[in-house]
């Protein structure tokens, strides 16, 4: 996308913004403060920090050679990952970057005073002053902006080298013993401490949509700067604490309690001598205005890009006519960091600021994953992340770790932040897009080619199907028909073998045995016998067969010579127990039954509190269950196939298939969306239903529909069908106390229907199940 932007930023002037934003407080205040949680240990907490953040960096620069705009972080996470968590990356992004550029204003003042004690008093107004030249200069032009970091960087490298060199002869050995041992104390805790010293790194793509050739320049000055950065921050560091002259708490290295000291001031001074001392000074104050100037250039481009994707304000897209910068988004990024300068505690800030850092940057590596499993055709990077995905997920779960040793108040914090992000995208950015995020609609896809792929798989499955027709006392005779009806239509498909067992109850007996009792009776007069007359509905030459008594109960019959592949057989037996229902479940356990068809008790899926036997059934049925609702079944010509929060269950699609080739109806795959679905999860189901209407054996067609009431869109198109195949979406305490969309769906029309749950679709996880009905619907 075209925004007008100047291309002016080489590798030299990329490279020194991502220094300038690293090199700050990180290396003038934080060590004296890490050294007294881990001792001469902090020099290799610094080491271990700067290679955890390279798979963030590594991350960032793929996508920000793939995708060179302005926004950096957020781009990458709204892309991947949907407006949702771009939004919380954006303003987060923005909130932390105006935050860390308010602290380093302010971090300077132990160094000005070290220099100048008399201006102790007027540090706020000197703060807020720098914070209006900055300002200005990033509305003038980021040209003088990439100018400025350079020379800033350039001499404060240099005054940095001269410490390391000068300073080496003072060290005293005893002092850096245990620099880089791995068992110190309170190591983890440092390095989660030490941490926002290179938050900066990926603050070059930030600026991207600025960069010359970002093919090249992004990934070799985003790495380049971490090397350098993370080689100057050890160095340093190791001869601070070897030079230093007094390491105790006070002592002017460690901090005693809540003063602010400057650490490398004191360090120089005893080693260095006074000229020393204001060199390092004039360092710090330059490495401060720098990490100052860098946020401030950073975070003003994040309301930027989030008004170019309609996340944010129009106004924050406009560029100057003059100077053709975001004049709006600098301002209003310059007046949050001198808000802050005059009124937030600076402590708890840069605690904040390294907490949502790590967030963010377990959000970029999660990006990459979304991009690549996503399969976008237009993200083509020029720089590719080595080691995919072992990089990444090293990346989130080292961030992880980091984040849970850094202490409660800026865990808060952060989530603080993150809800203010969401009230924000639920309040204005819901409203005003349909976007989403690659991996959702990547993700959405490859779920549906699967589901794809295990229909056909059970529409081309030569095995025998074995289906338990359940009946008890209280079944009525219509739906005693309609299930058997049902179970033999199933052979139509494929070899099936039913078995419909009465389940008697008996009154309870204190000596019974542990399982039911099988009896073999005379067949009921509504089932047909060998020699007697089938009725319409019954499949041709089909009929029960007496089951043989013998010592272990009833033998299961086998297929007679003359059968054919798809012969229905059937058999009928009668069991007493004293309860039905784990009769049921036992007899389903023991025969390896593949289905169980039982009559839909509309009474027990309104008992919320305790649920009743059919919610106790649907729990611990060994096998896929079914569900029948008599409304005057009488053959069909159209039927009915809700998808019920994600993609069909292949059982749904195989039972109505099997009915249809019976009676000859037709097939109406029904979905229902959300009202204002993205266009891309409209389409993805809408070519899903395609390929599934290829794969069924009748006349077929589908509808995709968007609602904010999903049953009662649905019900439109369900009443005039003359059979409805639906699911059961939830089970146990959740359906009870929550409903159940399909049930309701049931109830709203006067068609028979069917209830489908799958033991796979049961034993989902609940991510698992929510990713489904989130992807779906």
């Amino acid at each position: 996308m075209a925004s007008g932007l100047q291309r002016d930023l080489g590798l030299p002037a990329t490279t020194a913004i991502a220094m300038g934003a690293m090199v700050g407080s990180g290396i003038f205040i934080l060590p004296g403060i890490a050294y007294a949680t881990a001792g001469p240990a902090v020099v290799v907490a610094y080491l271990i920090a700067g290679l955890l953040v390279l798979p963030a960096a590594l991350s960032a620069s793929e996508m920000a050679t793939a995708m060179p705009e302005d926004g950096g972080s957020y781009v990458y996470v709204e892309r991947g990952m949907g407006p949702v968590l771009g939004t919380i990356a954006g303003i987060g992004n923005w909130f932390m970057l105006s935050f860390k550029g308010a602290l380093a204003l302010i971090g300077g003042v132990p160094y000005l005073v070290y220099i100048a004690p008399g201006l102790a008093e007027y540090i706020l107004p000197i703060a807020v002053g720098l914070a209006l030249v900055f300002t200005l200069l990033n509305v003038v032009s980021t040209k003088s902006t990439g100018g400025l970091q350079f020379a800033i960087v350039g001499l404060m490298v240099l005054a940095m080298g001269y410490f390391v060199v000068a300073g080496v002869p003072s060290i005293e050995p005893a002092q850096t013993q245990g620099t880089f041992s791995l068992s110190s104390g309170g190591l983890f805790a440092t390095i989660g401490l030490v941490f926002v010293s290179y938050a900066g790194v990926i603050k070059i793509a930030a600026v991207a949509e600025e960069v010359k050739d970002p093919g090249k320049t992004i990934p070799r000055a985003m790495i380049g700067s971490l090397l350098l950065t993370t080689a100057l921050y050890v160095l340093v560091v190791y001869v601070a604490i070897g030079a230093a002259p007094d390491l105790s708490p006070g002592g002017g290295f460690v901090p005693e309690g809540s003063e602010e000291v400057a650490s490398l001031a004191h360090d120089a001074e005893g080693a260095l001598g006074e000229f020393g001392a204001f060199i390092i000074v004039i360092a710090a104050l330059l490495a401060l205005a720098s990490t100052a100037n860098a946020g401030l250039l950073s975070a003003s481009r994040f309301p930027f890009a989030m008004a170019r994707d309609g996340l944010a304000p129009a106004q924050f897209e406009t560029l100057h006519h003059r100077f053709k910068t975001p004049a709006l988004a600098v301002a209003l990024t310059g007046g949050v960091m001198i808000a802050m300068i005059l009124t937030l505690p600076i402590e708890q800030v840069a605690k904040f600021g390294s907490a949502f850092q790590l967030l963010v940057f377990i959000l970029v590596n999660l990006a990459v994953i979304g991009f690549r499993e996503g399969a976008v055709e237009e993200y083509d990077p020029e720089f590719v992340a080595p080691l995919y995905p072992w990089t990444q997920l090293f990346g989130m779960v080292s961030g992880v770790l980091i984040l849970t040793q850094m202490g409660t108040v800026p865990f808060l914090g952060a989530v603080l932040i993150t809800l203010v992000a969401l009230g924000w995208y639920v309040g204005y950015v819901r409203p005003r897009t349909d976007r989403e995020g690659a991996a959702r609609a990547g993700i959405r896809e490859d779920m549906s080619e699967r589901s794809l792929r295990q229909t056909r798989e059970l529409f081309e499955s030569k095995e025998e199907y074995d289906v338990l027709v359940a009946i008890t006392e209280d079944t009525s005779p219509a739906a005693r028909k309609d299930m058997l009806r049902m179970a033999t239509d199933m052979g139509r498909l494929r070899s099936t073998l039913v078995s419909v067992v009465e389940f008697v109850d008996v009154p309870h007996r204190v000596f019974a045995g542990d399982h039911a009792a099988v009896i073999a009776d005379e067949v009921p007069e509504w089932l047909p016998t060998d020699g007697t007359d089938s009725p319409a509905w019954f499949p041709d030459d089909q009929s029960v067969e007496r089951p043989k008594r013998t010592s272990g109960g009833v033998d299961v019959l086998g297929p007679t010579p003359t059968q054919s592949p798809r012969e229905t057989r059937i058999e009928y037996q009668e069991i007493d127990s004293e309860d039905h229902k784990r009769a049921i479940v036992d007899f389903a356990t023991y025969g390896g039954y593949d289905l169980i068809i039982a009559e839909r008790r509309q009474a027990d899926f309104h008992q919320r509190l305790f649920g009743g036997e059919t919610d106790w059934l649907l729990k611990n049925a060994p096998c896929d269950v079914l569900l029948v609702e008599d409304n005057g079944f009488d053959g069909a010509d159209e039927i009915a196939v809700v998808a019920n929060r994600g993609a069909y269950d292949p059982l749904k699609l195989l039972f109505a298939d099997a009915v249809a080739e019976e009676t000859g109806a037709q097939i109406h795959l029904l979905q229902a969306l959300p009202e204002g679905a993205p266009a891309s999860q409209r389409e993805t189901v809408e070519q899903y239903h395609e390929n599934l209407l290829s794969v069924l054996t009748v006349p077929a067609r589908s509808t995709v529909i968007e609602t904010d009431d999903e049953v009662r869109g649905l019900a439109r198109f369900v009443g005039s069908a003359d059979l409805l195949v639906t699911g059961i979406d939830r089970t146990g305490v959740t359906a009870r106390l929550l409903g159940r969309p399909g049930n309701r769906l049931v109830e709203s029309v006067d068609t028979t229907a069917v209830m489908v749950q799958t033991r796979d679709g049961r034993e989902r996880g609940l991510l698992q199940r929510l990713l489904m009905d989130h992807l779906f619907s």
